[in-house]
């Protein structure tokens, strides 16, 4: 699955929804100046969860936000990685 393009087309739709004109989505795009509301990426975080089976924001016991778009995109591939690792028994 390409991480990249199923974020970019669901931020996408999520902002051709709700009716907001999203800024060029580059990697360095500080995700609070991309055109999104909090609405907007409470939706983009359920509809995510649904396209790539997780959600990394539940996932991880570190409290971290992705300040970027690179980095919300790395957030999602490194927690889609992590879940497709097998689990080693104790």
């Amino acid at each position: 699955m390409d991480m990249r393009a199923v974020i970019i087309s669901t931020i996408e739709a999520v902002a051709s929804e709700q009716g907001k004109a999203l800024k060029p989505l580059t990697d360095d795009l500080v995700l609070l100046d991309s055109g999104l509301d909090s609405l907007c990426f409470a939706v983009l975080v359920t509809r995510l969860e649904d396209e790539v089976g997780c959600d990394p924001f539940t996932l991880s016991d570190d409290v971290y936000f992705p300040v970027t778009l690179g980095d919300f995109i790395r957030f999602y591939d490194d927690a889609a990685r992590q879940q497709a690792a097998p689990t080693l028994a104790a």
